[in-house]
């Protein structure tokens, strides 16, 4: 195993992470809670 395994690993796990996080923050599940969020800034407390 070289340095070049390692890249290619390191590069598919990164790639899946990725579309899990996007997976995730488009599921519509979280959709409430995003909305939420979403006014955060504009609340005058």
């Amino acid at each position: 195993m070289d340095i070049t395994d390692v890249r290619i690993g390191v590069t598919l796990i990164s790639f899946v992470a990725f579309i899990a996080i996007m997976a995730w923050a488009c599921s519509g599940r979280n959709k409430s809670d995003f909305d939420e969020a979403s006014g955060l800034p504009f609340r005058d407390e």
